[in-house]
């Protein structure tokens, strides 16, 4: 309740009281829909640090302020020097207005989808808006000289209100309601009713306790006991404000990382489950089929069997029971040159059962690890402090280079904290490599074909995971020649050993030490956007 109606008329004539005397000093912002405004007497100081933003409008009240030396910008230069006349809350309305000695009017709208500050220098002036966007706030005009302290009129009565007299309050928000109903407002008479919303009126109007609670999960602050009750105030609201909105926007910031690093971690999970299940199922498909090695035996032991020019052949597998075999060839190439790519096939299986295998174990204990992690997160005490700790902890913090990667001119990855650029063309392929990777970054291409060069970008006391290595090279495969190919050997190494001889060709370098390994082609961030 504290931007509802009944907390603003209680909140008004506080501030009307507190800032008599008081002119307005500064007016500026410092982060998006954060209006802050400082006043002094000469003597004293008071802040009011508007939250206007759609999540949680909130005026808060701090009892001091430090203004940041950069990224703030100076707002509504007419309002510095105004000395405050009077306080006010809009009659039945969740906006509040301040009234200035010159004539001036500032009025904050509270509405939680579009909140806004709303500036007039007098009341003939064109508005100026904090929130530009919302132009029909320009609409809003000063009342003059409201009164907080008169009782509130209850509309003209209609069949409807008569059964059910909150109709006639539209003011009075959720939780007056979800105390009348907590209170059998729902099972009794008209009459009773009647009774009910009118005691519940006269209790707003002149409140003798504040409650911060916490209802449905969200700390909230009440004129009303209701939910779970944590504090009870005086009816003093410039204090009350002081102490609930830190206390919220805290237990909101909290909210809000425990459910991205959740979402991370689950994220890792399913994609490590994933990678595991396909490995180990290509890795079954690969131990229970015929293997290049077998068929190019079978082709070499029945040469004699196979014409020239043939594009099938028929043998006996004395590796399954003696079993007649149809074997596919090539008529443009001899049984003697297909048996010898079948072996090197062979080869490159071997290594391809020993990654798939090595990467079935890798992601499998990653998932693991996400899982155990998913059980710290749940019982760990409920402070943005701790949860701050744990996360960097674990190497789980934000990625906050992400907003400047974006600018760069490549295409850009974001994988486990790391950050994959690919090259578009063979130029900028060259201003990649050249100018934009350090001598610590990792550097991938797919060997021995054109194709996209492939940066990942080191991290301080971090080296690269092996599945983000994967993944990467992966991304080398499919920005290639290679790209359809089932296995694409691709090229690893640090950046510092790529270099670029004289003279040579666009995109074209020569790698000095390099690490060699297999993959299948694949973009693996199609999966989730």
């Amino acid at each position: 309740m504290h931007t509802n109606y009944y907390f603003l008329r209680l909140l008004a004539p506080a501030l009307t009281q507190q800032l008599q005397g008081y002119r307005v000093a500064t007016c500026f912002s410092q982060e998006k829909d954060e209006l802050v405004i400082g006043l002094t007497n000469g003597t004293a100081e008071f802040w009011l640090k508007a939250q206007l933003s759609a999540a949680f409008p909130a005026l808060a009240l701090p009892e001091t302020f430090h203004r940041a030396r950069a990224n703030s910008v100076d707002l509504l230069p007419g309002l510095l020097g105004q000395q405050v006349q009077q306080v006010a809350a809009l009659p039945q309305d969740r906006v509040l207005q301040f009234r200035f000695q010159s004539g001036a009017t500032l009025l904050f709208k509270l509405y939680s989808s579009r909140p806004n500050a709303i500036f007039r220098p007098t009341n003939d002036d064109p508005a100026e808006l904090f929130h530009q966007r919302y132009t029909p706030d320009a609409d809003i005009r000063p009342v003059a000289a409201p009164q907080s302290d008169t009782p509130t009129l209850p509309d003209t009565a209609t069949p409807e209100s008569a059964l059910n007299p909150l109709k006639r309050y539209p003011a009075l928000s959720d939780l007056p309601a979800r105390y009348l109903r907590a209170h059998g407002y729902d099972l009794a008479t008209p009459d009773e009713r009647e009774q009910q919303v009118q005691e519940l009126i006269s209790r707003l109007e002149n409140p003798t306790k504040l409650y911060i609670i916490t209802l449905e999960g969200r700390t909230r602050l009440s004129l009303l006991p209701l939910g779970e009750v944590e504090r009870t105030l005086p009816p003093e609201p410039i204090a009350a404000l002081r102490l609930f909105v830190p206390l919220a926007l805290s237990r909101r910031a909290y909210e809000s990382e425990m459910r991205q690093v959740r979402q991370l971690l689950e994220r890792r999970t399913d994609e490590a489950t994933t990678s595991a299940a396909m490995a180990r199922t290509r890795l079954h498909a690969l131990e229970h089929t015929a293997g290049y090695r077998q068929t190019a035996d079978l082709i070499m032991a029945h040469l004699s069997q196979i014409p020239a020019g043939a594009t099938q052949v028929e043998v006996v597998d004395f590796y399954q029971d003696n079993q007649p075999r149809l074997i596919k060839l090539k008529p443009t190439e001899t049984p003697q040159r297909t048996a010898q790519n079948l072996y090197r096939k062979a080869k490159n299986q071997q290594i391809e059962t020993r990654q798939l295998s090595e990467r079935a174990e890798r992601r499998e204990a990653e998932a693991f690890w996400c899982l155990e992690r998913l059980e710290e997160l749940a019982a760990l005490p409920a402070e943005l402090k701790t949860l701050r700790q744990w996360r960097k902890q674990h190497q789980l913090e934000p990625e906050t280079k992400a907003k400047t990667v974006q600018e760069l001119p490549f295409k850009i990855f974001e994988d486990s904290g790391f950050t994959i650029l690919v090259g578009r063309n063979a130029q900028n392929n060259d201003l990649l490599t050249q100018r934009y990777a350090h001598k610590d970054d990792l550097w991938l291409h797919a060997k021995d074909v054109s194709g996209s060069h492939v940066v990942v970008r080191h991290r301080a006391g971090q080296p690269v995971p092996e599945p983000v290595i994967e993944r990467a090279a992966q991304l080398a495969a499919w920005y290639s020649r290679r790209q359809n190919d089932s296995l694409c050997p691709v090229t690893v190494t640090p950046k510092k050993f790529v270099r670029k001889p004289k003279g040579a060709l666009p995109g074209q370098v020569l790698v000095e030490r390099e690490k060699v390994i297999l993959v299948a082609p694949a973009n693996p961030f199609e999966r989730v956007g």
